[in-house]
């Protein structure tokens, strides 16, 4: 049995505003993170693509309304900016 990978830790150097902010987006990486789990089999967020990102926001999104997006979109450019890639969703 493995460990999950910790999302808290993986975004602990990139998390800046305040705590309610970062709580925010801690809970939508998570969100994320599950749910790229049960699609593709990737909890490691090192090994997630972009079309991950886009499945994520297209198409696991698909019934939220426009201000969750907005805020996931945030959450999406944090882990890219984390992972040192560019990520244009």
């Amino acid at each position: 049995m493995t460990k999950p990978y910790d999302i808290a830790l993986f975004l602990s150097g990139v998390l800046t505003g305040s705590r309610a902010t970062q709580q925010r987006h801690l809970r939508q990486a998570r969100i994320m993170q599950v749910a790229i789990q049960q699609r593709w089999q990737r909890a490691n967020p090192w090994t997630w693509k972009l079309k991950h990102f886009r499945w994520f926001l297209t198409q696991h999104l698909k019934y939220h309304s426009d201000a969750s997006k907005y805020h996931y979109r945030l959450t999406v450019l944090l882990i890219s900016k984390r992972m040192g890639r560019d990520v244009s969703c």
